[in-house]
């Protein structure tokens, strides 16, 4: 439309709209019944009427609108100039669908750094992201991305810089449309086993991860490409029952697994199936409860058919006194326990894995944490140690306790300080770290699970 067209347009609307204003100001501000002997008042003469031409210019302008809107350009939005990317499809606008097939992304940057420093000339850290050396360590700069594709997907992924390079993480899409309280995922995800495994470092109460997860799935934690299915089930509690397919190679992913061969798939055997069911229980207004059992199993190359077993069950307790009015006190308690049963020619393996731990938020920008770690030795079927050639120093039991405190100077950065103390049966000394690390976070980043 062009500039006199939208002239005409408010000149239609003002005059349109005077008698209406005229008699509301006139009903706003009715004075009181004049004196009987006051003089008479001239009346106002009425609002001049449109010209003829007038009204041809208003019909014109009223129909070059609609001849573009039946043509896919809005009323209103504007076009970009035909010398840029994207010059022949108008702006994308939130809540109008513009014929584009445009979404909007929730993308955010995630920077993770410490500085470390250990005793051990070779510290034990089983994370990919956890500090590892004396000095100054990049953890990750994580790009999280998130959308709702249309009525019926979702997209999400978390793909990790490091010094070294870059790695796709996660990148997965669920369903958002299934009948029967389902859904899917498709695509390359953590798998939901125990707690700790789906999460990434910003949701850690801790520096770095639990061994238990380094020493049993692998570095980067349990996850693979392949497919998972959800159900809530219809209970008067709730109860998710999930169950996925993934592939079970990768040494830094599917360690008790195939890990680092190159195994091909030939049949649903190849493949690592995991298994899990989630219960909430709000046992009152302040306190929560959530508990899980986990399973996963798929071969392992140690022989033919031979197959790795994982059982896992975990707590997560949570205490936020929500009755009481500005109280910002959250104490929390989480625990986790792992088995694995590991077939190796001649013998099964056993291994006994677990952490707890407790974090204490005694204020909006303070908090504190403890956890304690402990990882037994492998174990044949009679009972006696034997070395697994997973970790072939691994011959003793080892523990580990943590202590730390942390500092939000806003809801976009954090500082932790954290101190540990690492004592493994199979060496001559415990080891001991401390550890800063700062956080920062940019760009609109989604809720994290309960």
């Amino acid at each position: 439309m062009d500039t006199r067209s939208r002239a005409v347009r408010g000149a239609v609307i003002a005059v349109s709209l005077t008698p209406w204003l005229l008699s509301s100001s006139a009903l706003a501000q009715e004075p009181a019944a004049p004196p009987a002997d006051a003089p008479v008042q001239p009346q106002e003469a009425p609002p001049p009427s449109l010209t003829p031409a007038e009204l041809k210019e208003i019909e014109d302008a009223l129909g070059s609108d609609a001849a573009a809107a039946q043509q896919g350009a809005p009323t209103g939005t504007a076009t970009a100039p035909s010398g840029m990317p994207g010059a022949t499809s108008a702006l994308s606008i939130p809540g109008v669908n513009n014929g584009a097939g445009a979404n909007f992304l929730d993308l955010s940057f995630i920077l993770d750094v410490a500085a470390a420093a250990f005793t051990d000339k070779e510290p034990m850290q089983s994370g990919a992201h956890d500090p590892t050396r004396n000095g100054f360590n990049l953890q990750q700069l994580e790009l999280s991305i998130g959308s709702v594709v249309d009525p019926y997907f979702r997209f999400d992924g978390n793909i990790v810089f490091s010094q070294f390079g870059v790695e796709i993480e996660e990148a997965y899409g669920t369903t958002l449309a299934l009948p029967y309280n389902l859904q899917v995922r498709a695509g390359q995800f953590l798998t939901r086993f125990g707690r700790i495994n789906p999460t990434h470092p910003h949701s850690w109460d801790f520096v770095d991860q639990p061994f238990a997860v380094g020493r049993i799935f692998g570095a980067e934690g349990n996850r693979g490409l392949g497919t998972e299915v959800s159900w809530l089930a219809p209970l008067p509690w709730y109860v998710e029952v999930l169950g996925s397919i993934t592939d079970a190679t990768g040494e830094a992913t599917a360690r008790s697994f195939l890990g680092a061969t190159s195994e091909r798939v030939q049949s649903p055997l190849d493949l690592q199936a995991t298994g899990a069911v989630k219960q909430f229980f709000p046992l009152s207004d302040d306190l929560s409860l959530m508990w899980g059992l986990s399973t996963a199993t798929g071969p392992n190359p140690t022989g033919h058919r031979n197959r790795t077993d994982v059982f896992g069950t975990d707590i997560y307790l949570r205490y936020r006194p929500v009755t009481q009015a500005y109280n910002t006190t959250l104490i929390t308690f989480q625990t986790e326990a792992y088995y694995r049963r590991r077939q190796v020619p001649g013998d099964v393996l056993t291994d006994f894995n677990l952490y707890a731990q407790t974090a204490w938020r005694f204020s909006p920008r303070w908090a504190t944490a403890l956890r304690y770690e402990l990882g037994t030795a492998a174990r044949g079927e009679g009972g006696e140690r034997i070395a697994d050639p997973l970790d072939p120093e691994w011959t003793e039991s080892r523990n580990r306790v943590s202590v730390n405190a942390t500092f939000w100077p806003t809801e976009f950065s954090r500082l932790r300080l954290q101190a540990a103390r690492d004592r493994a049966g199979w060496r001559d000394e415990a080891g001991y770290s401390l550890m800063l690390a700062l956080e920062l976070v940019t760009g609109a980043h989604g809720a994290h699970a309960f």
